[in-house]
């Protein structure tokens, strides 16, 4: 009996559901560490705002953790998916092999590098000499980790492509429960501050580390991750490292972003607006995570229908996304809108930081409703083979449009303007986003046949 494949015949909406929970619930959990850490040390007593401020300028660091993860995690996964299909068990596991010993490399690399140049690479991202004591606490102890970080998000995703997508859902959930009962454990009873919030981080990372390197070497796996596979090849390097430059480079971008907004809520605000927007941060993943699980939910069906020319079930697909991204973001903005204050309230109660923070979480959402049509409509065009276009759109938001507004705009209204940077970007990303996706939707109705473009 010839197989149908779901993708082409199974109710849209219901196909949505199915992919989109799991990467929700996914993203939601892979966001708990910095969040978590962060209502922990602003509650604590002897840290507040200034541990905040700590965490918040360590950030962009963390984030180019991750993009070395995404590098040899996501690129050596997405080959290892390819060999499989091709039949090519032995080449596959060659893959997997040098993916694992480049994550090695790259962790052992960033911490000692992170070890000698901590203080200077702090001040470069924005610490003040009040606050660098509270960052080079947390972040020594996380540098001393970064293997763990590297490796347990890289391999992640060869479990995913393994055919364990919920064993790599399971492996987020462990990693961030550990990070959940450590954190208040070794901030309030051991009273360790910053160093235990960052070594409840590292111990869980180190925990989801272990966990998926023994699913490699156990029995629940098709494929094994062998000694005599972590001989780098010269090719598998750069094929590896190519297809997973994409991924890495909007990481990058963030981490830039983020360093130039804190050198600037220094200068414009001082650490206590350092510390309102890493709150603002949080509050932000909160609301953006969903989206994104949704989008990566959604991609699949129209890559699939797209190759299969179902132009009806593409713009079906799109249109349920677009209006639950929509509806996502706009009952976050009511909440924003309605509990300022108690927002900022989980993460600290000093009076100043919840004037600035429920002052500025106003700003800097204002336009959070258009978000969501804005990262579905973008990542179209990876769906449908233009990952040009779509970077490209990616970025108008987050770095093309919203790094020269943080850059210029405080310089002409000062604080205020600074924070209203974001809603600018947001608005013009959306309406520059929507021109080339009506159109994009008006070309599928054109094309006879299935074709990735250049673009």
């Amino acid at each position: 009996m010839e197989y149908i494949n779901p993708l082409g015949v199974e109710k849209i909406h219901k196909l949505i559901l199915k992919f989109s929970v799991p990467a929700i619930f996914g993203m939601l959990v892979s966001s708990l560490y910095n969040i978590v850490d962060r209502i922990f040390i602003g509650n604590a007593s002897d840290l507040g705002a200034n541990g905040l401020a700590g965490i918040t300028i360590g950030f962009p660091i963390m984030i180019i953790l991750m993009a070395m993860g995404i590098l040899f995690g996501v690129g050596g996964a997405t080959l290892f998916s390819i060999r499989l299909g091709q039949q090519k068990k032995e080449q596959a596991e060659n893959i997997l092999g040098n993916s694992f010993m480049m994550l090695l490399i790259a962790g052992i690399s960033f911490m000692i590098l992170g070890q000698i140049f901590l203080e200077p690479m702090l001040k470069l991202f924005g610490a003040s000499e009040a606050v660098l004591p509270y960052s080079v606490a947390y972040m020594r102890v996380i540098f001393f980790g970064a293997i763990f970080q590297v490796v347990s998000m890289g391999m992640n995703n060869f479990i995913r492509a393994d055919g364990n997508p919920k064993l790599a859902m399971l492996t987020m959930f462990i990693g961030a429960g550990i990070n959940i009962v450590l954190d208040p454990i070794f901030i309030f009873v051991f009273k360790w501050g910053m160093t235990g919030a960052a070594l409840a981080t590292i111990l869980a990372q180190a925990v989801s580390a272990i966990w998926v390197v023994s699913y490699f070497l156990g029995r629940k796996s098709h494929s094994k991750l062998r000694l005599e596979n972590m001989k780098l090849q010269s090719e598998n390097v750069r094929r590896i490292t190519a297809l997973g430059l994409p991924g890495f480079s909007l990481h990058l971008a963030s981490s830039l972003l983020n360093t130039i907004l804190n050198r600037s809520l220094l200068f414009y605000g001082g650490d206590i607006a350092v510390s309102g927007m890493g709150i603002i941060n949080s509050i932000a993943m909160l609301l953006v995570m969903p989206v994104i699980g949704l989008n990566q939910g959604v991609q699949p069906i129209v890559s699939y229908n797209y190759g299969a020319k179902n132009v009806d079930r593409i713009k079906s697909a799109q249109k349920i996304a677009i209006l639950a991204a929509t509806a996502t973001v706009c009952v976050g903005y009511l909440v924003t809108r309605l509990f300022p204050e108690q927002l900022i309230g989980m993460f600290n109660q000093e009076p100043e930081l919840l004037k600035f923070g429920s002052t500025a979480i106003n700003s800097w959402f204002l336009a959070l409703p258009v978000v969501g049509f804005q990262i579905i409509a973008a990542n179209f065009f990876q769906a449908i083979g233009r990952p040009k276009t779509a970077m490209f759109l990616t970025l108008t938001r987050q770095v093309i449009l919203l790094i020269p507004a943080v850059l210029i705009f405080p310089r002409i209204w000062g604080m205020e303007g600074l924070l209203y940077a974001a809603p600018f970007a947001d608005i013009l990303a959306a309406i520059l986003t929507g021109s080339f996706y009506f159109k994009g939707i008006r070309r599928l109705q054109e094309r006879e046949s299935p074709l990735v473009d250049k673009g």
